[in-house]
């Protein structure tokens, strides 16, 4: 009788499903601890506001979102391994990843499992030009449109200074700068060197160094914002005023605590303030009675989230392939602003503007 019980409640026959057999899980995946941990923790915050909001609204479908944390720690062999135990447990959605050394192995998982992924933050171009499926979808804008940006204004605004360019090797640091490399020169502007760091050192004196015999007085850093403060203070250190350019990467307010009043000058690129969009208003307000600065990635994980839970009510249903295929045609109303997918899965949002740090923050300048 107990093995004949057993059987009928494992089809669902005999004792009532427990009350969280009914909920969504859905999942957020990025760098929660580790060096890039900064952006793991505007994930989470973004995440778990959007989760909150959306239950409180009677869920998706009528059901309540259970909201799962992934840590790739931005390297791509966890990321790969992350996405796999997300698979396996059953989530019908990813937020993530953030580097887009993560983003790009953990989506072949995901479209083998039939899992929608929108990243909120992974900005190489290959995360969409070389999607493995329709599973694949990024929120933000994409380097080349970044490193256009910035090519061509550091072209114009410092037509007679000096420009070096440097790059963290990664997926993201490289393809930015490679960009911005491609975009400055086809300005008629060219650098006097490109050249690659270590990311994860302490000490970057030798490239430093380098920088100060040449006399730059412009680098441009396709990377994140821990080799940022520290290149920025060894600068300083040395004597230099170099004016230290980056990208979205940069759009933290731990730069400001690794870099100190060394920071102000600092320049970076980086869609329109989210904080500043009519369309996030409420949940940005929301977030700071928290205490939460809903800077960086924060307003574009809570988006991803909305996106995905208009695309399963209009498909009616949380199955990967019917949410796609709701997702190609419609247009979603977040909290970034209203905006449609084109066929690659990249959003027609605005693209980057400036941004440049004072002593303890940043501010858009254009």
């Amino acid at each position: 009788m107990r093995a004949i019980l057993a059987g009928l409640t494992l089809l669902g026959l005999g004792a009532a499903a427990p009350a969280w057999a009914d909920d969504i899980s859905i999942a957020i995946a990025g760098p929660m601890t580790g060096k890039e941990a900064t952006f793991g923790a505007q994930f989470k915050a973004g995440g778990e506001a959007a989760v909150a909001d959306i239950n409180a609204k009677g869920g998706v479908l009528g059901k309540q979102l259970k909201l799962e944390m992934g840590d790739d720690q931005c390297d791509p062999k966890q990321a790969r391994a992350v996405a796999e135990q997300l698979s396996s447990s059953g989530v019908a959605f990813v937020a993530g990843h953030f580097c887009s050394s993560s983003s790009i192995p953990a989506s072949s998982v995901y479209n083998e499992q039939g899992i929608v992924q929108i990243s909120p933050g992974s900005t190489n171009p290959k995360l969409t030009d070389e999607r493995p499926g329709d599973f694949t979808y990024r929120m933000c804008g994409r380097d080349d449109q970044q490193g256009g940006v910035a090519g061509a204004y550091l072209a114009k605004e410092f037509a007679d200074k000096k420009i070096a360019i440097l790059h963290d090797k990664t997926a993201y640091g490289q393809g930015l700068a490679d960009e911005t490399k491609k975009a400055l020169n086809a300005a008629g502007k060219q650098e006097v060197f490109y050249e690659a760091i270590t990311p994860g050192e302490k000490d970057y004196t030798a490239v430093v160094t380098k920088l100060k015999q040449n006399g730059v007085d412009v680098v441009y850093l396709g990377g994140y914002h821990t080799e940022a403060g520290l290149i920025i203070r060894q600068m300083r250190a040395q004597g230099m005023k170099t004016i230290l350019v980056g990208g979205d990467a940069l759009v933290s307010t731990e730069l400001g605590s690794i870099a100190g009043d060394d920071v102000e000058g600092t320049m970076m690129t980086f869609s329109p303030d989210p904080r500043k969009n009519p369309a996030a208003k409420e949940v940005v307000e929301a977030l700071e009675k928290k205490g939460i600065n809903p800077e960086g990635y924060v307003v574009y994980t809570y988006a991803a989230i909305q996106t995905w839970a208009q695309a399963a009510e209009k498909a009616g249903s949380i199955e990967g392939d019917k949410v796609v295929v709701a997702m190609k045609d419609l247009e979603f109303d977040t909290a970034l602003g209203k905006f449609k997918f084109d066929a690659k899965g990249d959003p027609n949002l605005p693209s980057y503007v400036f941004y440049r740090w004072g002593k303890k923050n940043y501010e858009q300048i254009q």
